[in-house]
């Protein structure tokens, strides 16, 4: 009998909540998730707007008005889009690459100057840990191009981006041309004129002048928290994050 009530006295263990898919998907990712749900709120927003000038330009021009869907086929959003894409793949991927040999005193973004870097280290000691990417294992080759693979997949994103502004501005380009009477010109005619460098040459410089930026604030400046900035009571003359 006391047995029994020995056992109805024991606590009784509830069972231990799991965490949600969603709620470990975004415990996981939610940096990313936030970005790229800022990103299509943009880009949703830059198609509204744009869809708008655009039909206001071409009733300007005495020309009839596109569809939502014809937009998102036309040389402006196309333009528009990718040459924003352009700089932006630009600016990473040079910054990436440059970041390898040049350094800043003081700066979050660069490397130490008096201890090496944990990405120089050489993954071919690591080909047997656990946890090593396929590459890693892999070695030769592939492990050559995946050392390398960062600033590779920037410059193919570049590429394409690069690319696709010229020839959504040459349809662009074109269909002002044929407005006013003029010829159409051919894409390499395009590539050549002033109006294409121009739209390139205005992103690429604020780009530019955005990541240099952060590079030389990060110096004097901080925030804290962020993974991007020094801790508050660091001192100015300390490299690296």
């Amino acid at each position: 009998m006391e047995i029994a009530k020995s056992e109805r006295a024991l606590p009784v263990k509830k069972p231990v909540a799991k965490s949600s898919l969603l709620s470990r998907l975004w415990a996981n990712n939610a940096l990313s998730i936030a970005l790229i749900t800022l990103f299509l709120g943009c880009v949703v927003l830059q198609v509204y707007f744009g869809h708008a000038v655009y039909n206001e330009q071409r009733q300007e021009g005495g020309r009839a008005l596109v569809s939502l869907s014809g937009y998102l086929m036309s040389g402006h959003f196309v333009e528009a889009l990718f040459e924003n894409w352009e700089s932006e793949f630009l600016q990473m991927g040079a910054f990436i690459v440059i970041a390898v040999k040049l350094r800043q005193k003081g700066s979050t973004e660069s490397r130490p100057f008096d201890e090496p870097c944990e990405s120089d280290e050489d993954p071919r000691l690591h080909r047997d840990d656990p946890g090593a990417p396929w590459p890693v294992r892999r070695g030769g080759w592939v492990l050559r191009l995946y050392e390398h693979s960062l600033s590779l997949a920037f410059l193919a994103l570049f590429a394409l981006s690069f690319l696709f502004h010229a020839l959504g501005g040459r349809i662009q380009n074109n269909e002002e041309l044929v407005a006013h009477g003029k010829a159409p010109q051919s894409l390499l005619e395009f590539l050549a004129s002033s109006q294409f460098w121009f739209q390139s040459f205005q992103n690429w410089q604020s780009e530019f002048l955005a990541i240099t930026s952060i590079v030389v604030l990060s110096i004097f400046l901080r925030e804290r928290g962020s993974p991007q900035s020094k801790p508050v009571a660091a001192a100015h003359s300390e490299t690296g994050g």
